[in-house]
């Protein structure tokens, strides 16, 4: 029986058994890919706080090995199912079958892609889906953001900043995004409106050079001399292993109270895949280490310890 069962290996839920084993809970991390998550595919970090610069893999392995020294357990295993409506919850993977007192869920979410050839091949080499975390890597240099929503022209105005050109690159005419950002969009000199177009090829070998575009109307084919490509078309929550367990909202994120509570006694949720403003490394971390400090209280007040 296991105090904690951590189904994710990312930041949040590295931070999340780093507080719980440092409190003397029995605690198990479990990961179906590489630890680290999203971030692990990050060549360079230069914002996460106290760390001059890094590249996510190292974050990641540094943050389970951390966990690991005060006494968590991490396994490569893939959940399939949960039963989280008791007082001992049941983690089934691959393997075997887990019994806990405590679930944090910290299977984080996926940037929605565009599908194309060279994406994957190039992410971390001028593709990107995260503009505040890679945008200052492109000073002086032209970029372009897909996609026409908040998030999108978000990301355009962000760029903006220090970038020369940002071509925005949109299939309407017009913007999805609140009148509000669409205006501000539109009336920056430094952001050039591709209208009715959609990204045909990423264009590069080792790093991107340029990007071929559709006109969805005319069929007309252009080309945008890019160093880099930011994909804003939304992001895709890991939530499908608790759907009908866990209270989602329309987006399929995990609802939670500022103390990562699901609706679910005993069952937390951190990190990307819950409902939050801002899904950085930096708030991962401070949505695990509350999760993992709730789950310690939670044992606590039921005498489970």
């Amino acid at each position: 029986m296991h105090d904690v069962i951590i189904i994710g290996g990312g930041p949040a839920g590295a931070t999340a058994a780093i507080y719980a084993a440092r409190a003397k809970l029995d605690t198990l991390i479990i990961e179906k890919a590489y630890f680290g998550g999203q971030m692990a595919i990050a060549t360079q970090m230069d914002n996460y706080p106290g760390i001059d610069s890094i590249s996510g893999n190292e974050l990641g392995e540094n943050m389970i090995n951390q966990a690991k020294k005060f006494g968590a357990v991490a396994i490569n295993e893939e959940v399939l199912d949960l039963e989280l409506d008791k007082a001992v919850k049941k983690v089934k993977t691959s393997e075997k079958v887990y019994e806990t007192r405590t679930v944090i869920l910290c299977m984080g979410a996926s940037p929605r892609k565009l599908g194309l050839p060279n994406e994957e091949m190039l992410t971390g080499s001028g593709v990107s889906y995260c503009a505040t975390c890679d945008g200052a890597f492109f000073r002086d240099k032209d970029v372009a953001v897909v996609g026409g929503g908040d998030t999108a022209a978000e990301d355009a105005l962000y760029l903006s900043r220090f970038c020369n050109k940002v071509y925005l690159i949109h299939r309407r005419d017009t913007m999805r995004a609140s009148k509000f950002l669409s205006n501000l969009v539109l009336e920056n000199p430094k952001i050039i409106p591709v209208w009715d177009s959609v990204v045909q090829e990423i264009i590069g070998d080792i790093m991107v050079t340029g990007l071929r575009i559709r006109n969805v109307k005319t069929d007309e084919i252009s080309h945008l001399d890019v160093n880099g490509v930011f994909i804003a078309i939304g992001n895709i929550p890991n939530s499908e292993l608790v759907k009908g367990k866990v209270e989602l909202n329309e987006g399929g994120y995990i609802k939670t109270d500022e103390n990562m509570k699901t609706n679910i006694p005993g069952v937390f949720a951190a990190g990307d895949i819950r409902e939050k403003p801002l899904r950085q490394v930096v708030t991962a971390a401070s949505d695990g280490a509350v999760a993992g400090q709730a789950a310690e209280k939670y044992l606590t007040e039921n005498n489970f310890m």
